[in-house]
């Protein structure tokens, strides 16, 4: 790969990371600088920069740092919450991480051990999902936690703090985001009615949603 193409590769990715960034704080995901997004373009990790508003980041902010956490493209500080999307694409094989402070599901992580089977989409993320146990922002305790939560999991909660998603794209990952604040919604609204207690799926359905769901979509 050439450097003039590899860099051509680098500023979409930026590009698609920005917008999904903002995408997070337009549809109300997170406040302010909260959150962070990432997406592997090569052997480097593109991440949001630390503590800047996502409508002002152009591509000279571009921020990127391999997989030891070395910075190597940008003069920005990468998100302080570096260390939870490296674990990921160390573990897995993640291409995009979405990290938000989403109020429901963060509602939820402080309520219960793991989101229930309420929704067959639930099935999307491998099965009800984990609350990872609270640990500082940015550190290496919480980036531990979430990896084990993540375990056969697309997607977790973080106690006290939000959710984590991945993908092997960003619209992937993000959408996963979404359909988790979705169903920390739906829990929360159906668990709240007195003398009720919200049905939920089985075992058994949700491994044939989950089935039936891996062949949706537009044919090739």
């Amino acid at each position: 790969m050439t450097d003039e193409v590899r860099q051509d590769a680098i500023g979409r990715a930026w590009e698609d990371l920005v917008a999904t960034a903002r995408r997070t704080a337009t549809e109300g995901l997170v406040v302010g600088t909260s959150g962070n997004v990432s997406v592997r373009a090569g052997d480097l990790v593109l991440v949001t920069p630390s503590g800047v508003a996502y409508d002002r980041l152009t591509p000279e902010d571009t921020v990127a740092v391999d997989l030891d956490g070395n910075q190597v493209l940008g003069d920005l500080a990468p998100t302080s919450e570096l260390p939870l999307h490296l674990e990921v694409y160390r573990n897995t094989g993640a291409r995009a991480v979405v990290h938000t402070h989403a109020v429901h599901a963060t509602a939820v992580s402080t309520l219960v051990a793991e989101l229930p089977s309420i929704h067959y989409m639930i099935a999307a993320l491998g099965g009800p999902v984990r609350v990872a146990p609270y640990a500082l922002y940015g550190t290496e305790e919480l980036a531990e936690n979430m990896l084990r939560a993540l375990r056969d999991r697309t997607g977790c909660l973080l106690q006290n703090h939000g959710t984590l998603t991945y993908g092997d794209s960003l619209q992937q990952a993000y959408d996963r985001t979404a359909q988790l604040e979705s169903m920390c919604r739906l829990w929360l609204t159906a668990a709240s009615v007195p003398g009720h207690s919200p049905t939920l799926l089985s075992a058994s359905q949700l491994r044939e949603a989950g089935e039936k769901l891996q062949g949706y979509g537009p044919s090739r």
